[in-house]
């Protein structure tokens, strides 16, 4: 590797900083997690490079594995004496571990192997180069596959909709060089937004020993001004609110509580589940909350993409039709960062996700909101709607830290999907009031109510 750049605070990840972000089949990914975690700790010890390993989502046969460290040419690699960064190192090492065993994984012949990257859209291009020149060198100087795809991405790269996938393809060492070469060139060209790669690959996670995420401990601090150093910030408090179908809590809440008590203990949230004000029929809240840093992974996100199946209701129940649909209680005071100058940002999701995302206001609300709440609904397949939940509460997120800017990762250019503006045709049991919702428990935060615009103006609009 051909240079050294700056030294960054190995409490955060900075502009100067390498990160890789290679994707492991969820079937292998024992062996670089190991018993107990050992294995990750190994190559954590061995190369000094730090490493996040993201839970499989439903749906998803695959699992982010972050690496990162400064960038500083500390470790050799190979016999020839050459030296890397940690992170490169470490990205080697994982690839090994992954494909070791591996054959025919793809369809070709017994000898063919796979990596798999995700790759921020503005790296991308030292990768392709002008006319595509780059990418075809290393076509024929590696003799593998390498491919570019900025479609149907595998699910677990929900949280950056402006990520691209690279694939490579070939005989293991053909891939091994290939990939290479193409971290050589991601190092030279590190993403002007990779600081927000750790938060947000870890926003849908959380951390354990076994079988989740082994990380670093916590980010102390973010990049340049986009937040305060841990000892002047403050944790705010995130909050999410379901409705859930009636015949879908026994399933929240499992038998005895033990489904929601190991959702508790595992993600960090605090769960409530309110049916104080309900008839045995009708629909009831789930309140999800947790304080927490922007930069840091988030319970509350965590926890919501867990519970997101239970909470949510079949679409085409006598059909063959899998989707499902998503009910979300939103601050009135939040709405607007979910829907854009005209529109822009909801089309933008939609176009993103796959996904019906529609935004219910004034009378059309479910009677068991609140006055100064507004509902989203997202309908789609589950891998749709999952993306969807992400987006929306990855917005809502950083509207609550004041860190809208940091979104501009998310692209704008989607088309405006025209969106069915139906409403449920579920019986209303109550009017409407402004009132605190009971819960098992206690009722929802006064934090989360504290978010909310008392005085804000009914508008019967959907979006």
């Amino acid at each position: 590797m051909a240079n050294t750049r700056n030294i960054y605070d190995n409490n955060g990840v900075g502009s100067e900083d390498t990160v890789y972000r290679y994707l492991c089949p969820v079937r292998k990914a024992g062996s670089i997690i190991g018993k107990g975690g050992e294995i990750a700790k190994q190559i954590r010890s061995e190369t000094k490079a730090n490493m996040r390993i993201n839970e499989a989502l439903p749906g998803c046969d695959e699992r982010v594995v972050t690496i990162y460290s400064t960038s500083e040419e500390t470790n050799c690699i190979g016999d020839d004496e050459e030296f890397a960064c940690p992170a490169f190192d470490a990205l080697l090492k994982v690839h090994n571990m992954v494909v070791a065993g591996e054959g025919d994984t793809y369809g070709y012949d017994e000898y063919t192997v796979a990596a798999r990257m995700l790759v921020a859209s503005d790296q991308i291009g030292c990768l392709i180069g002008k006319g595509g020149q780059v990418i075809q060198k290393l076509r024929e100087e590696t003799n593998a596959q390498i491919r570019v795809i900025n479609d149907n991405l595998p699910l677990c790269a929900l949280a950056l909709s402006s990520d691209e996938l690279l694939q490579i393809i070939g005989e293991p060492l053909a891939v091994r060089e290939a990939l290479y070469q193409v971290a050589s060139l991601l190092y030279d060209n590190p993403s002007r937004f990779q600081h927000y790669f750790l938060s947000s690959s870890s926003s849908s996670l959380h951390q354990q020993q076994s079988g989740g995420m082994l990380m670093n401990p916590p980010l102390t601090i973010s990049h340049k001004n986009y937040s305060a150093s841990r000892d002047v910030a403050e944790p705010r408090e995130f909050s999410i609110c379901f409705i859930c179908p009636a015949e879908n809590v026994g399933g929240v809440i499992g038998k005895g509580g033990s489904f929601i008590n190991q959702i508790r203990q595992e993600s960090g949230a605090v769960i409530k589940v309110n049916t104080s004000e309900t008839d045995e029929d009708d629909d009831c809240i789930i309140f999800i909350s947790s304080k927490e840093f922007f930069e840091d992974h988030s319970p509350t996100v965590d926890a919501a993409l867990r519970l997101q199946m239970r909470c949510s209701e079949k679409v085409g129940k006598d059909s063959t039709d899998s989707a499902i649909s998503t009910r979300v209680l939103v601050p009135s005071s939040r709405v607007g960062c979910l829907i854009g100058k005209g529109g822009a940002i909801i089309s933008e999701m939609r176009g993103v996700t796959k996904a019906n995302i529609r935004i219910v206001q004034g009378e059309d609300v479910p009677q068991i909101a609140r006055e100064d709440e507004e509902m989203v609904q997202i309908t789609g397949s589950l891998d749709a709607a999952i993306k969807a939940l992400t987006q929306v509460m990855l917005r809502l997120r950083a509207s609550v830290f004041d860190m809208d800017r940091g979104l501009v990762l998310l692209p704008t250019f989607f088309p405006y999907i025209s969106q069915a503006t139906e409403t449920s045709s579920k019986p209303k049991q109550r009017k409407r009031e402004n009132h605190s919702h009971g819960s098992m428990e206690i009722g929802r935060n006064e934090d989360y109510a504290n978010q909310m615009n008392s005085n804000s103006h009914r508008r019967n609009h959907v979006y």
